[in-house]
């Protein structure tokens, strides 16, 4: 009931194992002002660290010329995965990753995943070993700083209703893959607004049929909830990855290869099931003794 007074366990604002009574108002209205801190403080980073990693990236630019290309775009992955494995600390992030040997580690591979969440991108692309280029909306093109990261990072930038500007993309990004850089895209096209995934498009797997390149199914769960319907304020999440195995679209049946996106989707949603009864929330899992 509202307001009468429990005792809870409340470890992450007194450090015991239990604290003295309060109240469910009480307790609730202390995790809004800490889910609001957190996103104040998660955003200041991102916006400080896109200003001042400017000249970092010019100075990058002009010392790229004369050394070697794979060398400086490593450097650059792992600069900004720095910076997004911070954000993911800063919002209590907690991420278990399953499948992570299932990426072969001597090609390029096109990821696919499920889209809740613009932390996607950001937890996703911390995991990457290798060069990966993602495909976005046109929109994030217009965010000043961040637009240049992502272009340098073999990132493209793609208009749902414009299909020859799709077209472009898709055909840069079999280039891309050609050149050794693996891509992600998120085959549905837009953050699906409930837990049951929208249709893939099939024109994204084009990618990997014109390669012959894996495709590595990523599942997804639990990312929706860390902003969910209580915007701004962050909520510490127990965010799973799951990375499927790999498929070769060179070995499937040429039936079975028609229909690569239904294959790929229906194993990130076997996946996203299989790992709905885990806890959602950090609070859940210290709660069960699982942290």
């Amino acid at each position: 009931m509202i307001g009468k007074n429990i005792l809870v366990k409340y470890p992450n604002y007194c450090g015991k194992a239990s604290c003295p009574a309060v109240s469910r108002r009480e307790e609730v209205s202390m995790r809004i002002i800490g889910g609001f801190f957190q996103t104040i403080v998660g955003f200041s980073y991102a916006v400080l660290y896109l200003v001042f990693s400017f000249p970092v990236l010019a100075v990058m630019y002009f010392r790229m010329k004369n050394r070697d290309r794979y060398r400086e775009d490593i450097r650059n992955l792992r600069m900004v995965q720095w910076g997004f494995r911070c954000v993911n600390a800063i919002c209590g992030l907690k991420i278990t990753v399953i499948g992570f040997d299932n990426i072969p580690k001597d090609r390029p591979v096109l990821y696919v995943a499920n889209h809740n969440s613009y932390f996607d991108i950001i937890i996703s692309y911390s995991l990457c070993e290798d060069r990966t280029g993602y495909i976005a909306k046109a929109g994030i093109e217009k965010v000043p700083s961040l637009n240049i990261w992502m272009r340098r990072l073999y990132c493209l930038f793609i208009q749902r209703d414009d299909m020859r500007q799709s077209m472009r993309v898709i055909q840069q990004a079999i280039d891309y893959i050609n050149q050794g850089i693996s891509i992600a895209i998120f085959p549905e096209g837009t953050r699906g607004k409930s837990e049951e995934m929208l249709p893939f498009k099939p024109a994204s797997f084009r990618i990997a049929e014109k390669t012959n390149c894996p495709v590595i199914p990523l599942a997804i769960s639990n990312t929706r909830h860390i902003l969910g319907d209580h915007w701004p304020c962050v909520t510490r999440t127990h965010v799973i990855l799951e990375y499927g195995e790999p498929i070769y679209p060179d070995q499937l049946p040429k039936e079975e290869r028609k229909h690569l996106s239904r294959i790929a989707q229906d194993r990130i949603r076997e996946m996203l099931d299989k790992n709905k009864d885990q806890p959602i929330y950090v609070r859940q899992m210290k709660s069960e003794g699982l942290l």
